[in-house]
């Protein structure tokens, strides 16, 4: 089986590209204290607004902003921001949406009404509006943002689970597995799971890009992180009174949002395609 996933997926030249674009953005942000080379906090009012180049013996790659940062070091080390958030975010969200859709394609009946009203009523409301108005609640911060983002996020992946449970749950091997005297419980985790999982990893494959894009969005309001800690949304907003004047300070964080989820979305569809070719026609509803 892994065998013939990485032939498939190897074969697609555009998958590969999208998992070296993440795969350097992601060493990029993990490595940024050692590769960065000024502090990504720390200004220097002489040199403010400073094109790329050399200025005062100083190499600033991607210029400095309107307190003298390095743009180039608060790119590296908002990407840690915005990447470990979207990954927290698909990872919780993934865990909650995937039980859920197991539980609600395998109990059916109320239960399974029960949870799909609710998941119609969160997928009624626009993502972004329903974040802003959770942030506003909250207030920002790192932690609120991932609950403001997972508190929508779990319907994805428990929308797709369950349509494959109910593919799956009147199969065959079900089917022994219930005349052998097996609980629900282990039916679920141990027969429906891994039949399943291979679209929840697709699914969560897909989100990340999405919730990056959420975070930069709440971000850029000033809903999310706040300064001085980058992030790829903040450094944007930073530049937004100087697009004219500096362009580079809004242009490289909107250049790094855009390969991120360029490269997550061709990274996505070349993994659902080697996983399942069944999954190439499935909707991801918003």
């Amino acid at each position: 089986m892994t065998g013939r996933v990485w032939r498939t997926f190897r074969r697609n030249r555009l998958a590969l590209l999208g998992g070296v674009i993440v795969l350097l953005l992601s060493l990029g942000a993990m490595l940024a204290p050692w590769i960065s080379p000024h502090d990504p906090t720390k200004g220097e009012l002489p040199n403010r607004l400073q094109p790329p180049g050399s200025w005062g013996g100083k190499l600033y790659l991607f210029g400095t902003d309107n307190l003298g940062r390095d743009v180039f070091a608060r790119v590296l080390h908002g990407g840690r921001v915005s990447l470990a958030l979207g990954l927290i975010v698909v990872g919780v969200s993934g865990v909650i949406g995937v039980v859920a859709g197991l539980v609600s394609g395998y109990a059916g009946g109320w239960v399974d009404t029960v949870i799909q009203r609710l998941v119609d009523v969160l997928l009624a409301f626009p993502y972004l509006v329903v974040a802003i108005a959770l942030m506003g609640i909250f207030g920002p911060g790192f932690v609120n943002m991932v609950v403001a983002l997972a508190f929508k996020e779990w319907v994805i992946p428990c929308r797709i689970v369950r349509s494959e449970v109910l593919v799956f749950k009147n199969s065959a091997f079900v089917e022994a597995a219930r005349a052998a005297g097996a609980s629900p419980f282990r039916i679920l985790f141990r027969h429906l799971l891994p039949n399943v999982l291979p679209g929840a990893i697709v699914v969560a494959t897909l989100r990340v890009g999405w919730v990056v894009l959420m975070e930069a969005s709440l971000s850029f309001l000033g809903l999310g992180i706040q300064p001085p800690q980058p992030s790829w949304g903040t450094i944007i907003a930073d530049g937004r009174d100087f697009l004219f004047r500096a362009w580079w300070i809004s242009t490289f964080p909107g250049i790094a949002i855009f390969l991120f989820v360029l490269g997550m979305n061709l990274l996505g569809e070349g993994l659902r395609d080697a996983l399942d070719p069944r999954l190439s026609r499935m909707p991801i509803p918003e």
